[in-house]
């Protein structure tokens, strides 16, 4: 009975169907052995045999029991290694296409969701358009700041992105002071877009006490339904970001 009533009490922390049945057949084994002891004193031979079969029966429960909880129990534990392995494969995952400075996404995971992105664009006639932004002055920032200083406008200018960007378009850091903004519009309104963050950027407060002329470059360029190599976009839009560039700031 004992046995039985802590198997039952396993039942308050794990849904164990054969803790269940063993607790139960364990506390009616205890009760048929009460129910010998004190009902049946002198059982004869067809009494004996009754009783005999319902305590064999209770066993060959209990012994089904013990097995179904010990297979229970091994799925439980695979369920939760499982999760345990699921949610580690995602951090992983989390950090092998993160930039571990800003929060965005790396170019591996553009090299990732690129095909997909562009699979999507061409069936369902989305269009998709892709900012090329480098931050001007951004050695100036390092030479007279500190690299330090030069890190926290790369963070500054990745939240920003964040921050100016739909959530269901994407902000890349592409290395050094560059990012890519993959967006989901045409080029025109890319380029309205474009000049909107140069616009924001300058006048953020954020940026007040940053070197004069530190601010965002953009180049734009929207993706044809039928693209095979987009990479040359991505060069397409650097090319035109830098033309975009002051003659001052080019040099």
């Amino acid at each position: 009975a004992a046995a039985g009533i802590a198997h039952l009490a396993l039942l308050r922390e794990t849904r164990l169907l054969g803790a269940a049945l063993c607790g139960a057949m364990l506390i009616a084994t205890g009760a048929a052995h009460l129910w010998i002891a004190y009902s049946i004193p002198k059982p004869d031979a067809d009494a004996a045999a009754r009783v005999m079969f319902l305590i064999t029966v209770l066993f060959i429960l209990t012994a089904l029991g013990m097995q179904l909880m010990t297979f229970e129990d091994m799925t439980y534990e695979l369920r939760a290694t499982n999760r345990r392995l699921e949610a580690a494969q995602g951090e992983l995952r989390q950090m092998v296409t993160t930039d571990p400075l800003t929060g965005c996404r790396n170019r591996r995971y553009f090299d990732d969701i690129i095909r997909r992105e562009v699979q999507r664009h061409r069936r369902y006639r989305i269009p998709l358009s892709i900012l090329f932004i480098d931050v001007d002055k951004f050695k100036v920032v390092n030479d007279t700041l500190g690299h330090e200083a030069g890190d926290k406008v790369l963070q500054l200018v990745a939240g920003f992105l964040v921050r100016n960007v739909r959530e269901a378009d994407y902000v890349f850091r592409w290395g050094g002071d560059e990012f890519v903004v993959l967006i989901s519009c045409h080029e025109a309104q890319a380029q309205r877009k474009g000049a909107d963050l140069r616009a924001a950027f300058a006048s953020s407060p954020d940026t007040a006490g940053l070197p004069r002329g530190v601010g965002l470059s953009v180049g734009c360029v929207e993706v044809p339904p039928e693209i095979d190599d987009v990479m040359a976009l991505v060069s397409a839009a650097d090319e035109r970001m830098y033309a975009s560039k002051p003659k001052t700031l080019r040099e």
